[in-house]
């Protein structure tokens, strides 16, 4: 059983709570700014083991009777076609299929903001496509000397040319398919015409990311940094809460260095500014949930290193920088850790000196590390694999999952017949493998069972895998790790 270190039932009662007091200390309406993740963060789950992958989007349903979801989208990402490199779909897509997946959790989803919107030619034919699906559309237009020049910014000819957000709820969700979208300037410009309407409403800002109450050096939020090394964002004491409090909290640089913009605009709207400091913005209540610190420090040290190998292999790719792969190296000296504090990466490497061919370690749930090695027949992370679910399962050393005679006709199939170079299997074809084994063997079929068992274990391969076995364990929820260089000095890798 894996170590828990944070409560997410806690979580999910005192977030939603946590937003209820902020709704009722502006009179019942809050613009609330989404930042990060709200389905599948799968980074605060590796972070803080317990954390659900979709506790955000569960924390919002609480408040459903409540609460409406406005997704915003910068004109010009829908001009250039700007694409989600984790998904690899376009901004405008994603949109529709955020759409979705607030309705099926049963959000109710108000409307889509275009922001920057300039009459970009792809933008109106986009909003007439959001109109024919019955979807509202508002437009919001560039502003000169946005975000500094602030008396222009607060008047008629700044957010007063925008267009009114016709919102029904009193908590108003601002997200965006990606960063650089304006859910900020959105929720500004909707506090200006709100308060020229007469109505009182506030701003809030809800990031998972650095987490405020607990120390700066924290491993959890070294990890933040980790996660964002290409943006540069930086962890920082927050000055202005400790000016305002004597209380040391962490917010990063971004936030810092635009607060007193921010809280000139606020004051420029309200009469005065209801916030001393970034910090007093957040509604984040994660660190209060964190059950086990030790559990925590762990699995953020061990997300560093991740980050770092994941950005060493980009860069060996030439899909990264060298400044970036710099600065992880700096966050690990900050959490005083290196590589050999990854087990299963020391064990793979050991392994393939061994040999001197690749080979693969995994470390499953008890700590136990079990290894693969190349053969002829099988390359080293299905080897692993299958060492790892007999291991699993109970099964001797010597019980053969596939044998010669069920691998050797694939291998002759992908060679001779679909023009391949390399035979040996990848690891979704030996899973499939497997699959038809376990119809006929019982050895097989217990193995396969113990698929579920890899959710959350730590593997490591001696080389660069291929695209298609990066991602099969990606799928099985196994975290990889790979050293950054490949089998062969072929200049093509697939």
């Amino acid at each position: 059983m894996s170590r828990i270190g944070f409560d997410n039932d806690k979580y999910l009662s005192m977030q939603s709570e946590k937003i209820r007091e902020r709704i009722s200390n502006f009179g019942g309406k809050l613009y609330m700014e989404f930042g990060g993740k709200l389905f599948d963060d799968y980074h605060a789950s590796r972070v803080l083991p317990g954390f659900a992958p979709d506790s955000k989007i569960r924390m919002l349903t609480q408040l459903k009777e409540d609460a409406e979801i406005v997704i915003v989208i910068n004109a010009n990402d829908i001009e250039k076609n700007k694409v989600r490199g984790d998904l690899g779909i376009t901004y405008d897509v994603d949109v529709l299929r955020l759409i979705d997946a607030f309705r099926g959790y049963g959000l109710f989803v108000g409307s889509v903001v275009l922001t920057r919107f300039n009459g970009q030619e792809r933008a109106i034919k986009y909003q007439k496509r959001l109109e024919s699906l019955g979807m509202k559309v508002y437009r919001h237009y560039p502003i000169d000397g946005y975000p500094n020049n602030i008396p222009h910014i607060i008047s008629e000819d700044g957010f007063g040319k925008n267009e009114y957000i016709e919102t029904e709820k009193p908590l108003v969700v601002v997200t965006a398919p990606g960063p650089g979208s304006g859910k900020m300037a959105v929720c500004l410009s909707q506090l200006y015409k709100d308060n020229q309407l007469g109505i009182k409403a506030g701003y809030a800002k809800f990031e998972t990311f650095p987490i405020w109450n607990i120390p700066l050096r924290h491993p959890v939020n070294l990890a933040y940094e980790a996660a964002t090394a290409d943006l540069n964002d930086i962890n920082e004491i927050d000055p202005y809460h400790l000016e305002a409090y004597g209380e040391t909290t962490v917010n990063y640089n971004r936030d810092i260095e635009v607060f007193p913009v921010l809280n000139a605009m606020f004051k420029k709207i309200y009469g005065d500014s209801p916030y001393k400091s970034p910090t007093d913005m957040g509604v984040n209540m994660a660190g209060n949930c964190i059950s086990n610190d030790e559990v925590t420090r762990e699995a953020g040290n061990q997300e560093i290193i991740r980050r770092y190998y994941k950005e060493c292999c980009a860069l060996r790719k030439g899909n990264s920088r060298q400044d970036i792969v710099s600065k992880l190296e700096v966050l690990m000296q900050q959490a005083g850790i290196g590589l050999e504090s990854r087990k299963c990466a020391t064990a793979a490497n050991v392994k393939g000196e061994l040999t001197g061919l690749p080979a693969a370690a995994i470390e499953l749930d008890d700590g136990t590390i079990i290894t693969g090695k190349t053969t002829s027949l099988l390359g080293a992370s299905s080897a692993m694999l299958l060492n790892a679910l007999k291991h699993l399962a109970g099964l001797k050393d010597e019980v053969i999952l596939l044998a010669p005679s069920v691998i050797e006709p694939i291998q002759h199939l992908k060679v001779h017949h679909l023009g391949d170079h390399n035979p040996l299997m990848h690891i979704n074809e030996v899973l499939i493998a497997l699959t038809i084994c376990a119809e006929s063997d019982e050895n097989a079929r217990i193995a396969l069972t113990q698929l579920d068992k890899l959710r959350g274990c730590e593997a490591h391969s001696s080389v660069i895998l291929s695209s298609i076995d990066e991602n099969v364990f990606s799928k099985l929820g196994v975290n990889l790790t790979c050293e950054p260089r490949y089998q062969s000095n072929k200049m093509f890798h697939s």
